[in-house]
């Protein structure tokens, strides 16, 4: 028994103190950072210049061209002349034996029916008989061109120069040839039409070409 005791007492004698615990091993945190979010674009502050529309077409012109006088005329100045009267009037008993378009069959040339087709499309001349239009046939020449009132040049201007234009275009034979009395030309075919009558004695197309005062 006692060599219990002692041993108990030499095993406490040698161990004052418990062992010590062993402590946890240290935890190592790693600071990671966060991941950076993806740029978007800003948007434009100031808009796009707006592209320019492209220049408009050129004006298209639709007036007339002048034409060339035709050959062999002669200019007939536009200045004052004899203010036109009773004479730029036509009876109906004149207009009645004038000729016409559909008058001219026998013949090699029609004139009357290619001249009053020409003026029929021409809207210079449509348009200065509207305005003139008294409801009588109104006579442009009788071996020299009318002057009707204020009308610029004598033989209503347009109508002159197209009457001018096409008989001077004309084939030499078809404006030689030779012409009696008055013509009278329609220039539409309604009930009441303008109507051109020209023409005096005995004279021919060519005629038409001079004024009575310039005629060599």
């Amino acid at each position: 028994m006692a060599i219990h005791v002692i041993a108990i007492a030499v095993l406490v004698g040698a161990s004052p103190h418990p062992p010590p615990m062993p402590e946890d091993a240290p935890i190592v945190v790693a600071l990671v950072p966060p991941p950076h979010p993806p740029e978007v674009p800003s948007p434009p502050t100031e808009k796009p210049p707006t592209p320019e529309p492209p220049p408009p077409p050129p004006p298209r012109h639709v007036a007339r061209p002048a034409k060339a006088p035709p050959p062999d005329a002669m200019p007939i100045p536009s200045g004052k002349g004899p203010t036109a009267n009773g004479d730029s009037e036509v009876s109906e008993a004149e207009l009645a034996s004038a000729s016409t378009a559909g008058a001219g069959g026998g013949r090699s040339c029609n004139m009357t029916q290619w001249l009053q087709s020409a003026l029929r499309k021409d809207a210079r001349v449509q348009a200065v008989m509207a305005e003139f239009d008294r409801g009588k046939a109104v006579r442009v020449w009788n071996g020299d061109w009318i002057r009707h009132g204020d009308q610029e040049g004598n033989g209503l201007a347009a109508v002159r120069e197209a009457i001018m234009w096409e008989v001077g275009f004309a084939p030499v034979a078809c404006r030689n040839e030779a012409v009696k009395g008055l013509v009278a030309i329609s220039l539409n075919d309604g009930p009441a039409p303008a109507r051109l009558v020209m023409g005096q004695g005995e004279w021919r197309w060519a005629d038409l070409l001079f004024s009575g005062r310039g005629r060599p």
